[in-house]
């Protein structure tokens, strides 16, 4: 069990995707407090840093890992059942990596001292990323069609 590639793979893509929400969803919560921060404070410079660390060390090396470990595992063909639900599961992936992607430019954007979105539309983001997400792992256990 312990030189099994497929269950290091699946273990990793577990995890792997566990930090990657974890992170997205801290991104987000951040970028809808930093938004009512003062531009130049203090609080807004000390925001600007944990987002950039969040998002450059923890949120996009963690979806690398996914995206890696998902190949990795479909290329296996181990425990694999025929049907829709992984081009279903893929659409939703490239979805959530979407989301990823404008939480970078929105990075870009804040450190530049910009408001890019409303704390609003963050807390929109998060629900939809969270959604995405329960559909993706539903999905992936129930392998439904």
């Amino acid at each position: 069990m312990m030189t099994d590639p497929w269950a290091w793979s699946k273990l990793l893509h577990f995890l792997g995707l566990t930090v990657w929400m974890a992170g997205l969803w801290g991104l987000l919560r951040l970028y809808a407090g930093h938004h009512a921060l003062a531009v130049g404070s203090e609080a807004s410079e000390r925001a600007k840093a944990t987002e950039q660390w969040v998002l450059k060390v923890v949120t996009t090396p963690a979806m690398v890992v996914t995206f890696v470990a998902g190949v990795v595992l479909i290329q296996t063909g181990v425990g694999w059942t025929p049907g829709g639900w992984l081009h279903t599961k893929l659409t939703l992936l490239v979805l959530l990596g979407g989301v990823h992607g404008v939480m970078a430019a929105d990075r870009k954007k804040f450190a530049a001292d910009q408001r890019p979105r409303s704390p609003a539309i963050y807390h929109l983001l998060l629900a939809v990323s969270f959604v995405l997400f329960a559909a993706i792992a539903f999905l992936a256990v129930f392998r439904s069609f």
